[in-house]
């Protein structure tokens, strides 16, 4: 576990990494230091198959849903917080999103959730977000492959998810330069919505 801990933090967050880049990637180390920097303790983990690309430099798959579900609930059994929020990059998010409700966390933080795989709209992976029961937020880049903001808007999803729109961003919240924004932009306005959805519960 990586903790960027602060005193008399008021609330934890634990991020798990997406599918492709380890939890000290520039945009995990970028989300947990601006959070850290507003009272906001912010552990990251990795999943089996990342640990191993790291101590053993084998570019393994990510692991079964099963092993990565698992390995969220063994991270939350280790910590120790009154007000524990949950989520991450990508599948790390979504992999939070998926036990959410079984770990009773205070609430769920998804940084660009993969509704479907790019260029397969049908193939959606919102069937638990129906009718989730915790307090969520989803912090989704307007053009995001794996789910734009006008595909998702027409998603049946649970009362309890909140979204927090990025301006022309892409799966990393990354707009296009004509768009009038950058990221630097988008970035900022996430963390700024997350630390006011945690300041919220």
């Amino acid at each position: 576990m990586l903790w960027n801990s602060v005193k008399r933090g008021t609330a934890t967050l634990l991020l798990a990494h997406g599918a492709g880049a380890s939890m000290d990637s520039p945009f995990m180390d970028y989300f947990a230091d601006e959070l850290a920097n507003h009272k906001i303790r912010v552990g990251r983990f990795e999943f089996p198959y990342m640990t191993r690309r790291r101590t053993e430099g084998v570019k393994a798959p990510p692991n079964t849903e099963s092993i990565l579900l698992d390995s969220w609930r063994e991270q939350i059994r280790g910590v120790r917080a009154k007000r524990l929020f949950i989520g991450g990059k990508s599948m790390g998010g979504r992999m939070a999103s998926m036990i959410a409700d079984e770990c009773q966390v205070t609430g769920l933080v998804c940084l660009g959730y993969p509704f479907h795989p790019p260029g397969k709209p049908d193939r959606l992976r919102t069937e638990h977000l129906i009718d989730l029961q915790t307090p969520a937020l989803i912090v989704q880049g307007e053009r995001d492959t794996f789910g734009k903001r006008e595909e998702v808007e027409r998603y049946d999803l649970a009362s309890t998810i909140e979204f927090a729109w990025m301006t022309d961003g892409d799966h990393s919240l990354k707009p296009r330069k004509a768009s009038g924004k950058t990221l630097e932009d988008n970035l900022t306005d996430a963390v700024g919505q997350i630390i006011q959805f945690i300041a919220s519960r």
